[in-house]
């Protein structure tokens, strides 16, 4: 059974939260502030994260930064309509995914699975490599190699995204593509969310963040993997 760690102050989003998880088959933990999460997902080790920002104490996009020193652990972030720039934040510290207030708790769950559904994709994976440009993918073990560069950070959805677009050196994928290989359902997201994740993953796999070499920009369409 996967145990997920809901972290949000308000008793009754919580109390809806659980609910809806524990019906789907889920074990779910709980924090009401971001000190409480830190110490809960480092002793119990969560297969998931669902993390509101808005957080006494230690708001959320502290919490998903020090998350992130631990693990690559799924983090799906709550958040109010009004704070798109928190949004770009939050995936750009590392969080997978977003779902705003108020939200469809059948759609959560439904969020929930698309992330466990992509790790088991990967895990249950035979051995299969993806060599592109002087990359290469170990698909099983979501790891990048470059050059002699071993990249072992990637979250599962910023390893997702390598992986599409690495596959087909050259497409252009626009950016509502991109959203579905993560998906893999018709969510309504927010495209400026693949650029987020995409500055992300520049930062861990390019020498150059500045002047990227493996994921290129399409203006005014998408992303490449280069062709090179």
């Amino acid at each position: 059974m996967k145990t997920i760690l809901v972290v949000d102050d308000e008793p009754k989003i919580v109390k809806l939260v659980r609910d809806y998880l524990e019906r789907a088959g889920f074990a779910v933990q709980v924090a009401g502030d971001g000190r409480s999460a830190l110490l809960k997902a480092r002793a119990e080790k969560p297969d998931l994260i669902i993390l509101d920002l808005g957080l006494p104490h230690m708001d959320g996009l502290d919490v998903t930064r020090e998350l992130r020193k631990l693990s690559n652990i799924p983090i799906l972030i709550l958040t109010a309509r009004s704070e798109e720039s928190d949004k770009l934040i939050g995936l750009e510290l590392g969080a997978d995914d977003y779902i705003t207030k108020p939200f469809s708790p059948k759609e959560l769950v439904a969020r929930v699975r698309v992330a466990f559904r992509r790790m088991e994709a990967y895990s249950m994976a035979s051995a299969e490599l993806i060599r592109a440009a002087d990359l290469t993918l170990d698909v099983p073990r979501m790891r990048v190699m470059a050059q002699d560069r071993e990249i072992d950070e990637l979250t599962p959805t910023e390893f997702t995204l390598v992986a599409t677009l690495a596959r087909s050196p050259g497409r252009i994928f626009a950016r509502a593509q991109l959203l579905d290989a993560l998906h893999g359902v018709a969510f309504e997201s927010y495209e400026r969310a693949i650029d987020a994740h995409v500055k992300n993953i520049r930062h861990k796999i390019e020498i150059n963040p500045s002047d990227p070499r493996y994921i290129l920009t399409v203006y005014g369409i998408g992303y490449k993997f280069t062709d090179r």
